[in-house]
C-alpha cells in the first residue's frame, strides 16, 4: 500500500490507524506529508448509481479524505470549513481512482487545498476537481477533514 517507508509518517500515519471510515470503504493512503497526500480507491458495485457510473458522493468522499490527510499532515488537528467539487468525467465499477491533494496556502489557522481525482493511475484522465478550505482547531477537538 505505501510507496515507501517515509511516504507516511507522523500525524498522517496515526490518523490512518484510526480512520475506520476510509478503511471500511477500501481507501488506501499511499503518501501524506508536508501538506500533500495521495490516496486511491477501487470502485465497487455498491458505489455505482442507477446510471452505472460512480455515485458522486464516493468521488467527493475520496477527495475529501485526501484533503483531510494533506491538511492534517502538519500536526494540528484540522477540519474542513468548506469544500466544493466539480465533476469532470464519469468513472465506473472496477475503476481505480487516485486523489492527489496539494496545499495551496496556509495562513493563521486556515488553509486552501486543491485535490484532483483521476482514473486509472496518478496521471490518468481527470474525474473531478475539488477545493477544500481548512481550519485548525485546538487539541480538544477531534476531526479529520
Amino acid at each position: 500500500m505505501n510507496s515507501g517507508p517515509t511516504a507516511i509518517a507522523g500525524p498522517a500515519a496515526a490518523m490512518y490507524d484510526d480512520d475506520h471510515a476510509a478503511k471500511a470503504l477500501g481507501i488506501e493512503l499511499i503518501e501524506a506529508a508536508g501538506g500533500n497526500a495521495l490516496l486511491r480507491l477501487r470502485i465497487t458495485a455498491t458505489m455505482v448509481n442507477g446510471h452505472a457510473i460512480t455515485h458522486g458522493g464516493y468521488v467527493f468522499l475520496l477527495a475529501d479524505t485526501a484533503f483531510a490527510y494533506a491538511c492534517n499532515s502538519h500536526g494540528p488537528v484540522t477540519v474542513a470549513s468548506g469544500a466544493e467539487i466539480t465533476f469532470v468525467a464519469p468513472s465506473y465499477e472496477g475503476d481505480l481512482l487516485y486523489a492527489r491533494a496539494e496545499e495551496r496556502t496556509r495562513f493563521g489557522r486556515s488553509g486552501v487545498y486543491d485535490i484532483t481525482v483521476r482514473s486509472g493511475d496518478e496521471r490518468g484522465p481527470v474525474v473531478a476537481e475539488f477545493r477544500g478550505h481548512s481550519r485548525s482547531i485546538n487539541d480538544e477537538g477531534k476531526g479529520t477533514s
